[in-house]
């Protein structure tokens, strides 16, 4: 079983970080880019893992490695994106 917290709308009141000391929650927006572009940004380091590769520069074992974490990193996102739809669905086809 899976808990979350819900935060109010950062107009209403800003989200105070649960812990002392703690950095600020990025804002919700600006998390979902910074997993998108960390993807993105681990795609990159693939291909130019698969092109070292293929130009005798690089072994195979990085390249894999590479193909691995960039492979993660895009099934993290699309469950992201996959959970946002599912609870925005859910909230669409409630009655009010």
């Amino acid at each position: 079983m899976r808990l979350d917290a819900f935060f109010p709308d950062a107009a209403e009141t800003p989200v105070v970080s649960p812990l002392p000391g703690a950095a600020a929650a990025p804002a919700r927006g600006a998390a979902f880019a910074s997993l998108v572009d960390s993807a993105a940004t681990a795609l990159g380091r693939a291909d130019a893992a698969e092109a070292a590769f293929a130009a005798h520069r690089g072994g195979m074992q990085e390249m894999v490695v590479e193909r691995a974490r960039a492979d993660i990193a895009l099934q993290i996102a699309a469950a992201s994106v996959q959970r946002a739809t599912q609870g925005l669905q859910t909230l669409l086809g409630m009655q009010v």
